[in-house]
């Protein structure tokens, strides 16, 4: 292969996660737990006196405990590696960026690794049509860099599904025992990431399990049961030490996957987020986590057909498909529950794209599902990025909080904050409430922390209904400023996505607002000023092609989220 196409295939998935990181920088609640926890390890270090004392004052996650205690591991690991870089950072913020990335690069080379693992099998144009696919994909590319459970299992669950092709894709593999190292290897991944970050991994190892005890008639204690035994202990050794010590249970263990499983699933307890039909996976989450129509009408079943990849590609789909299956039983559903096949889903679609991309010199049926292969990874890539910028329009408190660090630059003393629910669901995170003057970190490569910016997010209501409460607030970051009882001023106010509508050029007066909603003030954050550029053009292409389409066009609806408030003196 080519050095130049090879070095810029090897480098387009960690590329595109870090634009996605940077053009989205803010965090949802989801994610809170773990941003949280990065966050008060890197500032306050880990406490080795007064530890009971000085993790209920410094720590997060013991006043917003949540409904189950979730594990410190991740981000155990994400704060070590992310230290050393702290002290050529100017701002907590970018040490928000850092870990992020970081996460972001480990799953990008755990979609390398399988890359690599699908050019072995099925060919080097199987490996770049593997990459073209992936990095098109919005949710993969956009979430792997955010601290959600399942992206630290992602990781891991990766380079198990890596492991397991090379299996499947061994000439040899029929006639070899359990000993196989990427049997072993894939069996114990996925035990490690089930045990420590993600209980429904147990479902894939089982499926797995099984492929490789029915079709490979592996015995069974080497093939499954010692790989089994060696995740679990590990893992245990991992996260029961560590979370027992954070969550201040001793001297009772605590394993936070045992507790969240009992909690979610045993008490049925995740069904109060709601309940979806059980083809939902199927029919709705897997097509738009691959985003291409192309993956999966057309060419996952041509690597099933094909007898040069059929054997390969059909024992990875069978545990794929039946781990979806089988947690299709659940009423609870989401996708992110499910992220852990898509690169193997994706990796049998490379294999048809490369069985027909080497045959488009043969014939003309060939070469015009070879321009549709193209055409539809070149959708992808303008869906993806259409996607990435309505989403990022999903975070106003992050954005809130940005322009507040400009309004109050000049404040000096102590600046006392009160930040509504929607402001912290959106974007507001411990590394924001840093003054974004001063120097991130000290020479210990800690998170030097100020008290200069103190933010409160009481949300109990009768406090909230106290006129008494509001008096000692300087700055509100409110989504009904109504509700601030006292005497305010509306410094700024933040815009948010409102859906999407199909509109008419006539209605141009409408275009001032939406211009409006990306920001009012030129000094916004990157992600405001990439927006209100982006909207610009799409208004152009509007003028441009509304006269091809008759006057209709697609508007993205924006609509007050966050304002930013002073309160004015008596």
């Amino acid at each position: 292969m080519n050095p130049l196409l090879e070095s810029t295939l090897s480098l387009l998935i960690p590329t595109i996660i870090l634009i996605y990181l940077f053009w989205a920088p803010f965090t949802k609640v989801e994610e809170s737990f773990n941003i949280q926890a990065i966050h008060d390890i890197l500032t306050y270090g880990i406490p080795t006196k007064d530890v009971n004392l000085r993790l209920a004052e410094e720590y997060d996650h013991v006043t917003f405990t949540g409904s189950v205690p979730r594990t410190f591991v991740g981000a155990l690991v994400l704060a070590g590696l992310s230290k050393p870089w702290l002290g050529w950072l100017r701002t907590a913020f970018q040490a928000q960026l850092l870990a992020r990335g970081i996460l972001g690069l480990l799953n990008a080379a755990a979609l390398t690794y399988l890359r690599r693992a699908a050019t072995k099998v099925y060919g080097k144009t199987a490996g770049i049509w593997f990459v073209l696919l992936q990095a098109s994909q919005f949710h993969v590319m956009y979430y792997a860099s955010r601290t959600l459970p399942n992206m630290y299992a992602f990781c891991l669950s990766t380079v198990a599904l890596a492991s397991c092709l090379l299996v499947v894709g061994d000439p040899l593999s029929d006639v070899r025992d359990g000993t196989h190292k990427y049997q072993r290897l894939c069996l114990y991944l996925l035990t490690l990431a089930g045990v420590i970050f993600r209980s429904e991994l147990a479902i894939l190892v089982g499926t797995i399990t099984l492929v490789f005890l029915l079709i490979y008639r592996s015995p069974l204690p080497r093939a499954s049961i010692l790989p089994g035994i060696a995740g679990l202990a590990i893992g245990l050794l991992l996260t029961i030490p560590v979370d027992t010590f954070f969550w201040r249970t001793y001297p009772k263990p605590l394993w936070p996957e045992l507790e969240a499983f009992w909690y979610n699933t045993i008490q049925g307890k995740s069904s109060d987020w709601g309940t979806s039909p059980w083809h939902y996976y199927f029919l709705n989450a897997v097509p738009k986590l691959l985003l291409n129509p192309l993956t999966y009408l057309l060419l996952i079943p041509v690597a099933v057909i094909n007898p040069a990849t059929r054997k390969a590609s059909t024992r990875l789909l069978l545990p794929l498909l039946s781990f979806v299956a089988l947690y299709s039983l659940l009423p609870h559903k989401e996708w992110r529950f499910i992220i852990y096949v898509i690169p193997g889903l994706t990796a049998v679609a490379a294999a048809g794209a490369a069985w027909i991309w080497d045959r488009r010199a043969k014939s003309t049926t060939h070469r015009l599902l070879s321009l549709a292969l193209v055409g539809s990874v070149l959708a992808s890539f303008a869906a993806s990025f259409a996607l990435l910028a309505v989403s990022s329009t999903n975070y106003p408190g992050g954005e809130a909080m940005i322009r507040l660090h400009s309004i109050m630059a000049n404040e000096t003393g102590v600046v006392r904050i009160h930040a509504d629910n929607l402001a912290c669901q959106t974007g507001l995170t411990r590394f924001l409430e840093h003054v974004p003057v001063e120097t991130a970190s000290d020479d210990a490569g800690v998170l030097r922390p100020t008290s200069k910016l103190l933010v409160d997010k009481t949300d109990d209501t009768d406090k909230l209904l106290n006129p008494a409460f509001w008096v000692q607030f300087d700055y509100a970051l409110a989504e009904r400023p109504e509700k601030a009882i006292g005497k305010w001023e509306v410094l700024d106010t933040v815009y948010g996505f409102a859906g999407v509508e199909l509109v008419r050029p006539e209605r141009s007066s409408e275009d001032a607002r939406t211009e409006e909603g990306m920001g009012q003030a030129e000094d916004g954050s990157i992600e405001q000023k990439n927006l209100r550029g982006i909207w610009r053009i799409w208004h152009q292409l509007e003028r441009k092609f509304s006269p091809i389409t008759r006057g209709w066009w697609i508007r993205v609806k924006m609509e007050p989220k966050i304002h930013i408030l002073k309160r004015l003196e008596m």
